[in-house]
């Protein structure tokens, strides 16, 4: 009964999906590089075949659409990226520390590829993690793990650089920093662990360093949260003296804290929480605008028994201060699911609809792409049907809301189609993108409607190939700035057939 329900359900929120969806929304997606989760597909691949994989994907997420990707750009003190401080990544090319075959810089070519689809490129760091395997070590003898062995902890299988230290963090600013300097990124996203998950009955190993630099704390867990509130606020300021426009994200654990242990968390029964466990006071770091985005990662279902959906959502878009939050969605649920409700898409649809008609500034984000290659349900599909209209991220004023000029367009008729150019004023000498409208005869001027956003394109050009199923429409353009400022629209102009 219940899977009926769910379907049923699912069935009437899609139906009315289309007349409600907003003109700015974040649609992105994960991929992961860590083991090879999402790409490359295996380390060692020919250069050219790593692009490959590389545009599939971002085309994947584009058709879905998708107006970001998150895309992992160091694992483990290791680098998919021209390296200055740490060596290249083993999941890239087979060995530590060898460059890609034939020489490329996969960031730099990542970038340009996004960019070029009029997506945003969020460089994913996972800040503290330095060995996967605490046995293994393949860095050569000058990495950070070998120079500074008293940086390290090793804690279950894996190693540690030590957040307790004031030079361990702020080499993991500067290693941060120099990709802001060189890379044409948009934001610096993080991950969920800063100290890493608990262990039950095992205890991380920095007394030492809490005995030498924890004079003046009350206890161990505040000096741990105040070293990452000291990380991620100095992070955020060296960001943006580099470059103000490049936003800092951060995807949590689902659960702040809860309710029973602290009246401002939420109704649930996390096992684990950011503040107590990991030592992340993320809402802290929202309300004093040390970070620009929160990606929590809500991967359970509605109706879950500790950790319910709906209960959880709610709660992070009422803590979000004056930034944004968006949600993250375990698209790895479904996978070999054979009860409700990851059985179907229609807990996942049922999860973006929620975020897209509840939330103050809706965006999701899905872990990980490569899960849409092994689902056989049409989830794919189904996204790309939700996402049917174009969706420009939501603007972000306190770095910047001075929009461009607006553009002066004309239109060219052919029989093919119609030529849209315009011409307009960029002061300030940006990046600009340009959005294109296309309205019926006898309708207004709409800005704000999804759905006659026909493109988003680079060059101050458009071909319409549709114009003469749309026989006297109007047209207008707007100019875009690379944090998705809008101008006022151009003058209009309307074309009749030939």
């Amino acid at each position: 009964m219940r899977r009926i329900t769910l379907i049923i359900l699912s069935f009437i929120l899609f139906t009315n999906l289309y007349a409600q969806s907003p003109k700015r929304e974040f649609r992105a997606a994960w991929i992961a590089t860590v083991s090879n989760i999402d790409w490359p597909s295996k380390p060692g691949l020919p250069a050219a075949q790593q692009q490959a994989e590389f545009i599939a994907r971002l085309d994947q997420l584009k058709a879905m659409g998708c107006n970001a990707v998150i895309v992992q750009v160091r694992p483990a003190c290791d680098a998919f990226y021209s390296l200055v401080v740490e060596p290249w990544s083993r999941y890239l090319t087979g060995k530590q520390g060898q460059p890609p075959f034939p020489y490329y810089d996969p960031l730099k070519f990542m970038i340009e590829e996004t960019h070029k689809r009029n997506m945003e490129f969020h460089a994913w760091f996972n800040p503290f993690r330095a060995l996967v395997i605490k046995t293994k070590n393949p860095n050569p003898p000058d990495h950070v793990t070998l120079q500074h062995p008293h940086w390290i902890v090793h804690y279950g299988t894996k190693s540690y650089l030590n957040p307790g230290i004031p030079e361990a963090r702020e080499y993991v600013i500067r290693v941060i920093t120099d990709v802001v300097k060189r890379y044409d990124i948009d934001a610096v996203h993080l991950d969920d662990y800063f100290y890493p998950y608990r262990i039950a009955g095992v205890e991380f190993g920095d007394a030492a360093t809490y005995k030498t630099y924890g004079k003046g704390f009350e206890s161990k867990d505040d000096w741990r949260r105040n070293n990452v509130d000291l990380f991620v606020s100095v992070l955020n300021t060296n960001i943006k003296e580099i470059k103000p426009y490049v936003k800092l994200g951060i995807s949590p654990f689902g659960v702040w804290r809860n309710a029973s242990k602290d009246p401002r968390g939420s109704e649930t029964r996390g096992g684990q929480t950011c503040y107590d466990d990991l030592y992340s006071d993320v809402v802290l770091w929202m309300q004093n605008g040390w970070i620009d985005y929160l990606v929590p990662q809500l991967y359970w279902e509605h109706g879950h028994r500790l950790v319910a959906f709906e209960t959880l959502m709610p709660w992070w878009d009422a803590h979000s201060a004056k930034r944004h939050t968006y949600y993250g969605l375990g698209v790895y649920r479904m996978l070999n699911a054979t009860k409700p409700p990851w059985n179907t898409p229609g807990e996942l649809l049922w999860q973006m609809q929620d975020v897209r008609q509840k939330t103050k500034h809706p965006g999701f984000v899905f872990y990980s792409t490569s899960n849409f290659d092994k689902l056989n349900n049409g989830i794919g599909d189904s996204v790309a049907r939700f996402n049917r209209y174009i969706a420009l991220p939501p603007r972000m004023p306190w770095l910047d809301s001075i929009a461009p000029p607006p553009p002066t367009l004309i239109a060219e008729a052919y029989t093919k189609g119609l030529l849209l150019k315009w011409t307009g004023e960029n002061p300030l000498n940006e990046k600009l993108r340009f959005a294109v409208y296309r309205f019926e005869k006898n309708e207004k001027v709409d800005l704000n409607k999804a759905e006659k956003l026909v493109s988003i394109v680079n060059n101050p050009e458009y071909f319409d190939y549709e114009a003469d199923k749309h026989t006297g429409s109007k047209y207008v353009v707007t100019a875009l700035d690379r944090l998705w400022n809008e101008s006022e629209p151009s003058n209009v102009v309307t074309v009749s057939a030939q």
